[in-house]
């Protein structure tokens, strides 16, 4: 085995996986607040698409890398009406067989043994064991309530800038629920000139938002494709999850380097599902604000619950997770534990995304309204237990 596989850590989804299938097995029932995956389907004009190009034989074959060049246009299309940026459609966007994927690859088109990635924490795994993979080492830049959860990139000491050669962002953030401003995507765009870093900024919830706040583009920030390019996915936008479809777009020399690397590692998205993407992001958008609807509703629901159960949780601008202080004497894998043992509930700890998560846990908004309410319901018969428990004392 190699050494690189010695330090790489079981994936966090993978080891929830794997203690909810326990629990079933037990002929218990579990309800999860976890993953963030949409449960409901997807679009009907988008799975219309699907069908009909599925059975062009022409769609059959192996696809390009680099996508059709019609869902290129689209992208670019679409990222002009939403956010006012303009792409070249050929060597600023990027097709993804799903938005991690090119979070994985990209570390290798920067990262050299001994080199540095500037990582959020908490945060989405993959931004530190895509470093790792590449053979280089991350830089955890600590996200605190304090500091509404934006990384204090003047707090980064200048031998670590000496080996950095790239920094991850998240906006809207996985887990925190935080949101950043142009002010501050201005700011990341003048450090990445400074110490010459590539910049990658990961949005895969800028369309899921609530009480109509708009999430921008890190694009949108005067000089953003000079330093840096923007991930971004169609799983949340359009419940498209299973379809593995997303994109990378910005800097043409990144969008360049990755498309080779991708070039040598896949054979690129099955053109079907391409056109389906074409339809989604091309079609009706109503689908956007009717999900928000629902996943508004559901945060409020959520919200009053841990709040009255004793858990500190604020209603999050945009994204799909709320992100709760654990009770006092608990951490946050002790108190994830306890709901899943006491009354089947999982919850995320927040230690799973890194130590600065620790103390929090996450949970999802992406719950069957049924499963919600049954879930909620148990998460305060937890509390009436705890009171019961300390009364007895």
């Amino acid at each position: 085995m190699s050494r690189r596989m010695e330090g790489l850590k079981p994936y966090l989804f993978v080891e929830i996986n794997k203690m909810i299938a326990e629990k079933k097995a037990r002929g218990e029932e579990v309800i999860s607040f976890a993953i963030g995956d949409p449960d409901t389907p997807t679009p009907e004009n988008i799975i219309n698409r699907l069908c009909q190009s599925a059975r062009d034989p022409a769609n059959h074959r192996y696809p390009e890398t680099v996508g059709l060049p019609e869902l290129r246009q689209a992208i670019a299309g679409w990222y002009q009406r939403r956010f006012g940026v303009s792409l070249d459609a050929d060597r600023e966007v990027l097709p993804l067989i799903g938005a991690k994927e090119g979070i994985a690859h990209i570390a290798l088109c920067f990262i050299d043994p001994g080199d540095i990635a500037l990582v959020p924490d908490p945060a989405y795994p993959v931004y530190s064991i895509s470093a790792t993979l590449a053979g280089g080492e991350p830089y955890y830049m600590p996200l605190t309530e304090g500091r509404n959860y934006l990384p204090d990139l003047d707090a980064i000491p200048e031998e670590v800038l000496r080996k950095a050669k790239l920094i991850w962002l998240n906006y809207p953030n996985n887990p925190t629920g935080a949101v950043a401003y142009l002010d501050f995507f201005s700011r990341v765009v003048q450090f990445a000139r400074q110490h010459n870093i590539a910049v990658c900024h990961d949005a895969p919830y800028t369309e899921n938002a609530f009480d109509g706040y708009q999430p921008i583009s890190f694009l949108q920030a005067d000089g953003a494709r000079e330093v840096g390019v923007e991930f971004h996915s169609l799983s949340k936008s359009y419940n498209m999850t299973g379809w593995r479809i997303g994109m990378a777009v910005g800097n043409a020399e990144m969008i360049g380097a990755l498309g080779s690397v991708k070039s040598n590692l896949d054979s690129g998205i099955p053109q079907a599902i391409q056109y389906a993407a074409i339809e989604a992001l091309s079609g009706p958008q109503d689908c956007i604000a009717d999900l928000n609807a629902v996943y508004q509703r559901r945060r409020d629901l959520i919200i009053e619950v841990l709040n009255d159960i004793g858990l500190k949780a604020k209603p999050a601008k945009a994204g799909l997770y709320i992100w709760a202080k654990v009770p006092k004497d608990y951490t946050s894998m002790e108190f994830a534990s306890d709901l899943l043992d006491k009354v089947g509930v999982v919850v995320i700890p927040g230690v799973g995304y890194g130590s600065n998560g620790e103390g929090y846990v996450r949970l999802s908004l992406t719950i069957p309204d049924a499963g919600l309410v049954k879930g909620l319901s148990r998460l305060a018969a937890w509390q009436d237990s705890k009171n019961r428990f300390k009364q007895k004392k």
